[in-house]
């Protein structure tokens, strides 16, 4: 067969299929692409092919497969629309937001994970705490404080960020921190999320591609476990892996936010 995959790439892909459960045919064909992966020319098409003949053409399947049990099929979602947030530079707009983790072994109360991403360079920061209930402020300031800090030692100026109108970001001392930083805080609209759609995105990829992989791995998660593999999680996405963005240009994250100059 012309068009057939030669045996190498083939296993090639299933190994970093299943090293990486949660990344999709896209992700892994960019990365077999890499001078350190081989450099192994194939479109996520060709990718796709291998891994439906194998039977792990979904995140589910190959998740299924680690956790040793057969995984239920997933629900085939349509693409969604392309959506573009007009920014030129890094710290023009960073998208803060919660996602619930759940309760832990261990744990006295809800883990929560507090995300954010700057939309220009795609660089996200993640940490996960544990709240009798409900998202804390005190989290949500400290994360913001970070970001001031990481686009600071960057270069760059921290302008504007938006977030849903979860009580945790209408607290008057979540406003009052960012004033003290110079930050517009901008509450989008209710029952628009995509109006947030970086860090949806980013905290979706982060339950693909860390959270279940790791769940199907432990038996039992503990907490601080949890906070290491989104350590690693992040340090990878951040200054390892090529995104393909409208600004990125298969940058890591990383190299735009560092690459001042360039942006000047």
């Amino acid at each position: 067969m012309p068009n057939s995959i030669p045996v190498l790439i083939e296993h090639r892909i299933l190994a970093f299929a299943l090293g990486h459960p949660g990344k999709g045919p896209a992700a892994i064909a960019s990365e077999l692409a890499r001078e350190r992966n081989g450099g192994f020319r194939v479109s996520a098409n060709g990718v796709y092919r291998v891994l439906r003949r194998h039977g792990l053409q979904t995140r589910a399947l190959r998740n299924g497969l680690l956790a040793g049990y057969a995984a239920p099929p997933e629900r085939v979602r349509e693409p969604e629309p392309e959506r573009h947030i007009q920014v030129e530079r890094p710290g023009e707009l960073v998208q803060f937001d919660c996602f619930c983790i759940g309760r832990l072994a261990g744990t006295k109360g809800v883990v929560w994970q507090y995300t954010a991403i700057d939309a220009a360079s795609s660089f996200t920061w993640a940490e996960l705490h544990v709240t009798p209930r409900n998202p804390d402020v005190r989290f949500c300031s400290a994360l913001a404080h970070r970001v001031a800090r990481d686009l600071r030692d960057a270069g760059w100026d921290f302008e504007r960020v938006t977030t849903d109108n979860g009580s945790e970001f209408r607290d008057h001392h979540f406003d009052a921190e960012l004033d003290r930083l110079g930050v517009l805080h901008t509450l989008i609209r209710p029952g628009r999320p995509q109006s947030n759609g970086f860090v949806e995105r980013v905290q979706r990829t982060i339950l693909e591609e860390c959270w279940k992989p790791a769940f199907a791995r432990y038996l039992v998660p503990k907490y601080m476990g949890l906070r290491r593999e989104l350590e690693r999680y992040l340090r990878e996405y951040n200054y390892d892996r090529a995104h393909n963005g409208r600004l990125t240009k298969g940058r890591t994250p990383a190299e735009v936010l560092g690459a001042a100059k360039m942006w000047k």
